[in-house]
């Protein structure tokens, strides 16, 4: 944030999901080309409401950042029009007397609720990883084990991704990941931005470059081989972009889910629309 507020060029936000950088704490020049924790949060809620997977039971590890997140969990719960069964702590700990708070079969058994699906926050990750396949009731994962939602995902076979995937594989030796994309449509948007800023033939000054340049690229549209094009929401600065959903192999769907609507832009229905706007900068 202090190099935001020390720089007059535009800055872009290539790996931090928090959404108070979206929101209290947003800067007029600062773009975010991840998703927020909220985008994540509204397409996996969008897919389980899609999925007829109604009845949720939330578990939540013991951090302010779980907590943070598992608020925007419940936010999301809400909004799709699904029900929170129940939510249940957990806790890693090397205590005895903790030991049921991370036991996977106690934390979710039957006396939880009847639920179709376990979504847990867990920051972490030490807890989410030993979580499939080990609930009392055989019922899917989502969060952050089993089903996620991903800016990218290596194996997303549409839209011209694979080739995307396969440069980037071979320049890079590894498999492309949601940080690798949201720095290489950084790239481009910078692009084209330059591109349509040098077009603007009243920008002749430097201030007035520099302002040419601000305005192309918060208004530039992009091409993130997701099928349609991305853009800069101007309320808060975050790209509107559709999310994929993965179980950590392959891409089981992507988001806005079938089905949902949108006076304007069905991009805008992961994370906060503009009636929505906390951010007093912009």
């Amino acid at each position: 944030l202090a190099a935001a507020d020390g720089s007059k060029l535009p800055m872009l936000n290539l790996a931090e999901a928090s959404d108070r950088l979206r929101e209290a704490d947003c800067r007029p020049r600062l773009l975010h080309l991840l998703p927020s924790e909220r985008m994540r949060a509204d397409a996996l809620a969008q897919t389980l409401m899609a999925s007829k997977w109604a009845n949720v039971l939330l578990l939540s590890g013991p951090s302010p950042q779980d907590a943070a997140r598992a608020a925007v969990a419940q936010a999301a719960i809400k909004r799709f029009g699904l029900k929170l069964v129940a939510t249940k702590p957990f806790k890693l700990s090397a205590d005895p007397r903790e030991r049921t708070l991370a036991n996977p079969l106690l934390l979710t058994a039957a006396s939880a609720g009847a639920y179709d699906v376990v979504w847990v926050v867990d920051s972490d990750g030490e807890f989410a990883r030993q979580l499939p396949y080990r609930t009392a009731l055989p019922r899917p994962v989502v969060g952050d084990a089993g089903l996620s939602a991903l800016a990218w995902h290596a194996s997303f076979e549409r839209f011209g991704a694979p080739q995307v995937s396969r440069r980037f594989a071979k320049a890079a030796n590894r498999a492309m990941t949601a940080l690798d994309w949201s720095a290489w449509l950084g790239g481009k948007a910078l692009a084209a931005a330059a591109i349509a800023a040098q077009a603007d033939r009243g920008s002749k000054t430097p201030s007035g470059a520099l302002a040419a340049f601000h305005k192309a690229l918060a208004e530039v549209q992009v091409d993130g081989s997701k099928g349609v094009s991305l853009s800069f929401r101007p309320w808060d600065g975050q790209l509107r972009q559709p999310l994929l959903l993965s179980d950590g192999q392959g891409v089981v769907a992507t988001a806005p889910a079938d089905g949902i609507l949108h006076p304007k832009n069905a991009l805008d229905t992961l994370g906060a629309d503009a009636p929505e706007k906390l951010c007093k900068s912009r």
